[in-house]
């Protein structure tokens, strides 16, 4: 029978096999997750998320289940981190990134992500999965019927004075309680002004570092002294599924960064679309009560 002890940080596990999944597992989601990164100039929250989610859950047991999407979302930030400075890096190389832009949107977004991290810490794991899916459904749906991305502007002139600290406030605050380094809206935010595509998607692995640090700090705070976390965590960032990740997004980068400057742009959304609705899907499922629905009772 497994061993839990109520302690801050430790969570013990009956075989080496289990930790085992949950490296090769955040492997797997560290090479996919560094390639979207860098293709779509999004940190990999939309896959590490979900990954570390299912796994944790595997592993789980208990109370632990109640912190398992606390422990997803904030691993995945600090993951981003890394990810979103090996994506800029090589962007920068390219001399795509917009490096005013970033600067000018600095402090509504940290203000945002800090707003965001205080709603996590009041919302059980349950909710943070509602809004998740729900976030994800809406990303999802967007790379699939892109309705948006055809209003764009002619000339390029980014918002501005209130109308740009509310927009990145919003943007810091959604994405922090995602788990997500904010590619997708900020991407659509930029095009729809003006900015070209490639800039856009450039700038764009910059935003998920604004998010990432105080994101991942804020994750590590809030966490610190909960009893009955995942073996090797420091508050609610997994170390183990932060460093395995890290490992692979820092080879892969590069080759996403690569194929958004070569391979067809819109097939690779609408697949990229595909995979958020079916995640989405996923994350939602169990939190509808669908036999009440059809009739049926448990």
């Amino acid at each position: 029978m497994a061993t839990t002890l109520a302690h801050p940080g430790l969570w013990l596990t009956p075989t080496t096999e289990q930790y085992g999944l949950l490296v090769v597992s955040m492997l797997g989601a560290g090479l996919f997750a560094g390639f979207v990164a860098g293709m779509f100039g999004i940190g990999g929250g939309f896959v590490v998320v979900p990954a570390l989610a299912a796994v944790l859950t595997l592993l789980g047991q208990g109370s632990t289940q109640s912190n398992i999407m606390h422990v997803a979302i904030g691993t995945s930030l600090a993951t981003i981190l890394f990810t979103s400075l090996r994506s800029v890096q090589a962007h920068a190389k390219r001399g795509a990134v917009d490096w005013k832009i970033l600067k000018g949107w600095l402090p509504s977004v940290i203000a945002g992500v800090i707003v965001g991290v205080i709603l996590t810490s009041m919302m059980d794991g349950r909710a943070l999965k509602v809004v998740f899916g729900v976030g994800v459904l809406l990303m999802g749906l967007h790379f699939l019927f892109p309705v948006l991305a055809k209003k764009t502007s002619t000339e390029e002139k980014m918002p501005t004075g209130p109308i740009r600290a509310a927009l990145g406030s919003s943007l810091g605050a959604f994405c922090s309680l995602l788990g997500i380094g904010g590619g997708t809206p900020a991407v659509l935010i930029m095009t729809m002004n003006g900015v070209s595509i490639h800039r856009a998607i450039a700038t764009a692995a910059g935003f998920g570092t604004l998010i990432a640090i105080p994101g991942a700090i804020g994750n590590v705070l809030i966490g610190l002294n909960t009893p009955n976390l995942p073996l090797g965590s420091l508050g609610y960032v997994n170390l183990i599924a932060l460093a395995a990740i890290v490992a692979m997004s820092f080879f892969t980068a590069p080759l996403g960064v690569a194929a958004a400057h070569s391979l067809d742009p819109v097939k690779l959304k609408r697949v990229f679309g595909v995979y958020l609705v079916i995640t989405a899907g996923f994350m939602l499922k169990g939190l509808i009560p669908f036999g009440l629905l059809f009739g049926h009772h448990a």
